[in-house]
């Protein structure tokens, strides 16, 4: 995926904030769009609907934004210092604000049809058939955590060939659908979860439960940016949990233990094999 930087010239403020809003508002038409207006694809088909949105957004606006269309993702890349605070702002405003308008061409286009029923609306939602809060909020962290990883690998000179970035996120994305949306219908995206619950039935709840998916996903992203520390040599003093109390601590912590938990392996291994070779 394609990133924008501090100091890319092209990513003027304004410039951020309409590819934001127009990416994020293809993404809520071609994502729940097609979970509203073409059910009988199936799981399958709205995964593969939500992950090719992304992919094609990423080739479009990734020059121009950095293609985050998602504030969980603008968050991570904000601790991640990939962003200024300014950029953040404008891309999460565009954000917000796209996904209530592709909702609204959604909700335009199916009341076209004499049977429709608002319904869900495409809404997270963890009660009736999903597998319940506990459920909901893990997945959210968890596959947040995990896309947030992906994009930053994507973000990140040498780690994803030239050109794949927005492929590798796409595909991610599709996967992240295909495990959560039988658990609480996918958000790992604030922008995607805020727009589709403002035209939900108010009966379903969708508003009432939509604070758990604007919260986990944004726990998820920080996680995310955790992990890529730890599998990455980025340091946390390059990033704004550095001022967060005990993260240096822990980093430094867990830096030991993973250096006597491989002195110890190493250690067995020789022995292994001396004691097979004797």
């Amino acid at each position: 995926m394609p990133a924008s930087t501090p100091g890319n010239p092209r990513a003027n403020h304004g410039r951020v904030l309409a590819a934001e809003l127009f990416g994020t508002a293809v993404l809520v038409i071609g994502g729940p769009g097609t979970a509203i207006l073409a059910p009988g694809v199936g799981l399958l088909g709205i995964s593969v609907a939500f992950g090719l949105s992304l992919m094609i957004m990423a080739y479009v606006i990734g020059p121009v934004s950095g293609c985050h269309i998602n504030p969980a993702v603008t968050l991570a890349l904000l601790v991640s210092r990939k962003v200024t605070a300014t950029h953040a702002v404008f891309a999460v405003i565009g954000q917000l604000i796209g996904g209530v308008a592709g909702a609204a061409i959604v909700f335009g286009i199916a009341s076209g049809r004499d049977d429709f029923e608002r319904g869900q609306f495409a809404a997270n939602l963890w009660s009736g058939q999903y597998a319940g809060l506990g459920s909901a909020i893990v997945v959210e962290i968890v596959l947040t955590a995990l896309l947030v990883v992906v994009v930053l690998a994507a973000s990140t000179g040498g780690r994803i060939p030239a050109g794949m970035g927005g492929l590798v996120v796409g595909v991610t994305l599709t996967l992240v659908h295909l495990v959560a949306i039988p658990v609480d219908n996918t958000s790992v995206n604030p922008a995607r979860s805020i727009a589709t619950a403002l035209f939900a039935d108010p009966d379903t709840g969708a508003l009432e439960q939509l604070w758990a998916f604007v919260l986990f996903p944004l726990v998820g992203a920080i996680v995310g940016v955790i992990i890529w520390l730890v599998i990455d040599d980025s340091s946390v003093e390059d990033t704004l949990l550095v001022g967060m109390p005990g993260v240096v601590a822990t980093r430094d912590a867990l830096d030991r233990v993973g250096d006597e938990a491989v002195d110890a392996v190493e250690d067995a291994v020789e022995d292994a094999v001396e004691e097979a070779v004797d």
